[in-house]
């Protein structure tokens, strides 16, 4: 099991923010960055939204980066620490702007991005940029086909409904720019099987990984290749349009570590390869740095 690390003071969603994280600058959440790197964190995460809406603040906040834009931030201030959206829309933005985004921050980390994708759910967002909400399935898969075209072909041509070109050039192709994928439905499953290096479920309960896997590699076209997956703990409390469960938000997050190496088993078995340790009610900035070393020193080696 892979451990990864959430970026503090990323984004301001009620149930999963704490009180000390408002208070911590630009150079608080890298210096974090470089302590994640410095202990062996795989990756560092980042979500991504442009607009809230008045009615969903209350529950998704409106303090959110520009994802690519943040993690080329923590690349130049890391040397070995993975970086990843959590995740990417991938309908918002052009096909052509993201793709060399990715293949931007790819260039400028070694090799260390992993691009995140799924189609969205928050339909004002959609609408207050221009993109038809109903085809945002159809805008991702046109849009991963000519990504890659453009990070793979070396006469990169496409041509679809939402977004052409030919006779182009470009460069950098990425040296290693893994591509996964977010969601629950049978689509998103669909496009890891075709597409895929990996799954970063969001609602499916750990129980059915399992059973989901095994649909993504029953794909008549499924590529073969091994699919990773990312689920961290804390999703657990988190229901459809970031509202709490509050059958389990009480019940993660200690401090006890057979417990936490336990969990970790349980969610490898399911088949989960990498995962967050949740964050206990903590009471200043300090406070994390000392669960950012627990968690390295005392739960990294023995779920590794």
């Amino acid at each position: 099991m892979k451990l990864n690390i959430a970026i503090p003071h990323a984004l301001e969603i009620p149930i999963l923010s704490q009180p000390w994280e408002l208070e911590m600058d630009h150079a608080d959440v890298m210096a974090a960055m470089q302590l994640a790197d410095t202990l062996g964190f795989h990756k560092a995460l980042l979500g991504e939204h442009f607009l809230i809406p008045k009615d969903h603040l209350a529950a998704s906040g409106a303090y959110w980066h520009h994802g690519t834009v943040f993690l080329a931030g923590v690349a130049g201030k890391t040397e070995k620490l993975g970086l990843a959206s959590s995740i990417n829309i991938l309908p918002l933005q052009n096909a052509i702007v993201q793709a060399k985004a990715w293949s931007t921050l790819d260039w400028l980390s070694g090799g260390r991005a992993t691009a995140v994708v799924a189609v969205g759910w928050l339909k004002e967002e959609f609408d207050l940029l221009g993109v038809p909400f109903h085809e945002r399935g159809a805008i991702c898969d046109e849009y991963v086909q000519a990504m890659l075209t453009l990070w793979h072909d070396a006469d990169p041509e496409f041509e679809g409904k939402y977004v052409s070109f030919k006779d182009v050039g470009y460069e950098p192709k990425p040296q290693n720019l893994p591509l996964w994928f977010g969601g629950d439905a049978e689509a998103p499953l669909k496009r890891i099987a075709k597409w895929g290096d990996g799954w970063a479920p969001f609602l499916t309960p750990p129980e059915k990984f399992p059973d989901s896997l095994e649909f993504i590699r029953s794909q008549p076209d499924y590529h073969g290749r091994p699919i990773e997956l990312f689920f961290p703990i804390e999703a657990m409390k988190l229901g459809d349009g970031h509202v709490e469960n509050s059958d389990v938000a009480n019940t993660i997050g200690s401090w006890d570590v057979q417990a936490t190496i336990d969990l970790c088993g349980w969610l490898a078995d399911l088949g989960v390869t990498e995962t967050i340790i949740p964050l206990p009610p903590l009471e200043s900035y300090a406070a994390y740095r000392d669960r950012v070393h627990w968690v390295a020193e005392e739960i990294m080696p023995k779920v590794a």
